[in-house]
């Protein structure tokens, strides 16, 4: 998360900012000198809390609804709280054992995985809770298959090691019987089995080039269906939205036509898939509040992410989509902590070569 400049507030305005955010993160709504005086615990008049107040807002720290004389924090506000104010404590047990219980310590395939991640997220922040699905190359290959049919044409069956199948159809030039099917297989099996699908490429390109190699003496006729089965497929990444309608019930995001705008944003995933994978090529914990996300969909929101991945490599982020006023100091853990356990996860289930 950015870091802001919040020394150059002196004590007393920096005590009273984190007592007005912490007043309307609690209950939404504009908090007056009065509140402040009782809430914050300093002993100053409630002339001189008047006066730090209107210095914060001419700072654009707080702003006044012109409907009450209470303040509520801006986004710049709520960035200088959450990067020099807030203090974030480890998540309670209770809801470190929430996660571990209802993450299954052994899903059928990592997108199932996936999936209650998302859902998790949302039922423990009632938020909407995002989380990007790795492209398939990101996981070991654990087996390879071929499949005989029509028009020269072969099935190729890739099992990787988070369980998942992928299926190919490649065109060949001539075809091949099953004797050869099964020796390509065989081979590419003992020799590639273990590997990810961008190194397994580069083996097979080092071997083809080489004139001797015992793929060439072996599958003379088959390099093309070993070089057509590991070729980039062309897969878009995605990313799994669960319990968007969790923000109908927020006050400051009920605007139909803000609501509409944010649901077609996660129907079209475009825009959020860009913010997502932003977020998983900077390892850690982001925040986006308001406009920083960039996208016009988010401005009413803040958007808190977390990378993930396995044996060392980032392979993607979970996260949040909620309105401005979240208890930042509870949701950043949870999202943390989420992280971590999927990393857990996927470890197990995808053992390193």
């Amino acid at each position: 998360m950015r870091q802001h400049h919040g020394h150059e507030l002196d004590a007393r305005a920096r005590s009273l900012l984190r007592s007005l955010i912490a007043q309307y993160l609690s209950d939404g709504e504009p908090v007056g000198s009065r509140t402040l005086s009782r809430s914050s615990g300093l002993d100053v008049s409630p002339a001189t809390i008047r006066n730090i107040m209107a210095d914060l807002e001419e700072a654009g720290l707080v702003a006044s609804p012109h409907t009450s004389a209470g303040r509520i924090p801006t986004p710049r506000g709520l960035r200088l709280f959450v990067d020099s104010l807030i203090e974030l404590q480890p998540l309670h047990r209770d809801d470190m054992a929430r996660l571990r219980r209802e993450l299954p310590p052994q899903p059928a395939t990592t997108r199932d995985l996936l999936g209650n991640v998302s859902s998790l997220l949302s039922a423990m922040t009632h938020f909407a809770g995002v989380v990007t699905v790795p492209k398939q190359g990101d996981f070991p290959l654990r087996h390879i298959d071929f499949v005989a049919l029509p028009d020269a044409q072969v099935l190729v069956v890739l099992v990787f090691a988070d369980n998942q199948v992928q299926n190919r159809i490649v065109r060949l030039a001539k075809p091949l019987d099953n004797r050869e099917l099964e020796q390509a297989a065989n081979y590419l099996n003992a020799h590639f089995a273990g590997l990810r699908l961008d190194d397994i490429r580069a083996h097979l390109l080092r071997e083809i080039r080489e004139a001797g190699s015992e793929l060439n003496r072996l599958l003379a006729s088959s390099v093309e269906l070993a070089a057509a089965s590991f070729a980039p497929a062309g897969e878009g990444e995605d990313v799994l939205v669960s319990g968007q309608t969790n923000l109908m019930n927020y006050a400051e995001l009920a605007d139909l036509d803000r609501l509409r705008e944010l649901f077609e944003a996660f129907q079209k995933k475009n825009e959020l898939l860009q913010l997502m994978e932003m977020c998983a090529r900077a390892p850690g914990v982001r925040l986006f509040i308001g406009e920083e996300s960039g996208f016009t969909a988010l401005d009413g929101c803040s958007v808190v992410t977390a990378t993930y991945g396995a044996h060392g490599r980032v392979m993607g982020a979970v996260g949040v989509i909620g309105p401005t006023r979240m208890a930042y100091e509870r949701v950043i853990p949870v999202v943390q902590a989420t992280a971590g356990l999927l990393s857990d996860a996927l470890n197990r289930a995808a053992p390193t070569s």
